[in-house]
Formats: structure tokens, C-alpha cells, sequence
């Protein structure tokens, strides 16, 4: 089982890494519109904020449970947004 310390770390890093891509595509493509590359950014700031606050909650049954389906949660928005990412 994963702890708080770890999932916090794990949801940095993939956000941070998504975020990074994003400002690398528009580096890479300065001709092109920066609104989609900037609402993947908005994104996924909204996604940490909202797995951050999931992850804080203290009143859990289950926590094994419930840092499993934040988990899960994390695999498929990041999923998301890395092929939004691969879609500009």
C-alpha cells in the first residue's frame, strides 16, 4: 500500500511532466495557437487540485480503498491529457 507522502509525490510529478510537455509543444511550435496547450495546462492544474484535496481528506473508511481509486483516478486523467497533448 501506498502512502500519502508517495501519491502526493507520484501526483506531481506526472502533472508537472504533462505541464512540461505542453510548454515544450509550444516552445517547439511558436507559429501555431497557444489556447489548446493552455487549456491542457488549466486542466491539469484543475485535475492536481482537485486529486490533492481528495488525497488531504481525513474522514476516509477505507483508505486503502480510497488511495486506490485516487490512483486510478490519476492513470486516467493523465491518460487524457497526454493524448490531448499528442493531438496538437
Amino acid at each position: 500500500m501506498s502512502n500519502k507522502r508517495d501519491l502526493k509525490k507520484d501526483l506531481n510529478y506526472v502533472f508537472g511532466d504533462i505541464i512540461d510537455a505542453a510548454l515544450i509543444w509550444q516552445i517547439a511550435n511558436p507559429g501555431e495557437d497557444v489556447a489548446k496547450s493552455e487549456a491542457i495546462i488549466d486542466e491539469s492544474i484543475q485535475n492536481f487540485d482537485s486529486l490533492i484535496t481528495e488525497v488531504n481528506k481525513r474522514d476516509v473508511e477505507n483508505k486503502k480503498a480510497h488511495f486506490k481509486g485516487i490512483r486510478q483516478s490519476l492513470e486516467t486523467k493523465a491518460t487524457e491529457l497526454v493524448t490531448k497533448i499528442n493531438s496538437l
